[in-house]
């Protein structure tokens, strides 16, 4: 089909500043849907390419303008959104078992597909990558759940039991997600942040205890937790958090850092303890968890920013200053 389209977009730049540009797309294959973007959550990730030749934003929420020939799971005037993958083989081990995550032929977010993201007036992706966002979430409130919110269902729901206690390392655009969605499981849910300044909001998002952590030599919470999800913007001081953890437990460090991560031997090993790996949904998951978040009013805590090169630029400065409570989002 043709179409002939050019639109706004909004890349990296090696000086790290952003540049408003111009994309333009000759077709629209039978497969794929074109979406007009209304809403683009900041994600910490935003900020790592934000000095690549490439569009930015992986948090789109929009309205269909167009669909291929063969695509019959959306409509034009859908509301849909999208995350960090778009595109796998269909046929690898992973892909056929719904783990496309992880398929070796993956197209995602900063690896492929760079002339395209959220940050843009307009994108087109193949329909089976598209989620149809719920009614009761605003597209505001979806836009973070694309990547974050899907960041930290996927552990939770593949690893924890509703009876387990959770502990939440870090309460920004991971962390309040994590509360809502591990409170709402059913699970007992133990926040870690740096100061108290974050305990009443906590406390209201689900939390069931709140410990700062700034200064502390030793964390005294009681019965200890069998999972960890850090989701702070850089990694945690390891020899305070391993003790909270029960023997056999997991941590998930969800925190995205070029840095390794270097943790004590001997407290991992007499313990059991698990260092377990975790990306976004693969897309069954990913509607699951749009599905519990609208049956249980689980809703992003966001700022808005504009569309535009100072908006996305305010929203990025924020961010890495660490104002933002709790999630960017970009409106069009």
């Amino acid at each position: 089909m043709k179409l002939n389209l050019d639109y706004t977009v909004y890349k990296g730049h090696q000086t790290g500043r952003i540049v408003k540009s111009q994309g333009h797309k000759d077709d629209l294959a039978p497969d794929e849907v074109l979406l007009k973007i209304t809403h683009a959550g900041v994600c910490g990730t935003d900020e790592h390419y934000k000095s690549a030749d490439m569009v930015l934003g992986h948090e789109g929420v929009g309205i269909v303008e167009q669909v291929g020939e063969q695509v019959d799971t959306f409509k034009v005037g859908d509301r849909a959104g999208w995350g960090y993958l778009h595109n796998c083989c269909m046929h690898c081990e992973h892909c056929l078992s719904g783990n496309e995550m992880f398929c070796a032929q993956r197209a995602m977010y900063g690896e492929a597909d760079l002339d395209q993201g959220a940050f843009a007036s307009h994108a087109v992706w193949k329909a089976t990558f598209l989620f149809h966002i719920p009614e009761s979430i605003s597209s505001a409130e979806a836009a973070p759940l694309m990547c974050a919110g899907s960041t930290v269902f996927n552990p939770l729901y593949t690893h924890v039991y509703s009876t387990d206690r959770v502990g939440v390392v870090g309460i920004g655009g991971l962390g309040h997600l994590a509360i809502q969605f591990a409170s709402k499981m059913g699970c007992e849910v133990v926040v870690f942040s740096s100061t108290d300044s974050k305990k009443e909001e906590a406390m209201k998002l689900g939390a069931t205890e709140f410990y700062a952590t700034r200064g502390a030599s030793k964390l005294e919470i009681g019965r200890r937790v069998d999972h960890l999800i850090i989701t702070t913007s850089s990694l945690p001081d390891w020899n305070l958090l391993l003790p909270v953890v029960q023997p056999r437990g997991a941590i998930f460090p969800l925190t995205v850092s070029e840095s390794d991560i270097i943790l004590p031997t001997m407290a991992i090993l007499g313990a059991g303890i698990r260092i377990q790996g975790s990306l976004p949904c693969s897309r069954g998951l990913h509607v699951k968890m749009l599905r519990f978040a609208a049956l249980h009013g689980i809703r992003a805590v966001v700022e808005e920013f504009s569309m535009s090169v100072d908006g996305i630029e305010d929203a990025m400065a924020r961010l890495e200053e660490g104002r933002i409570r709790y999630r960017a989002v970009l409106v069009a």
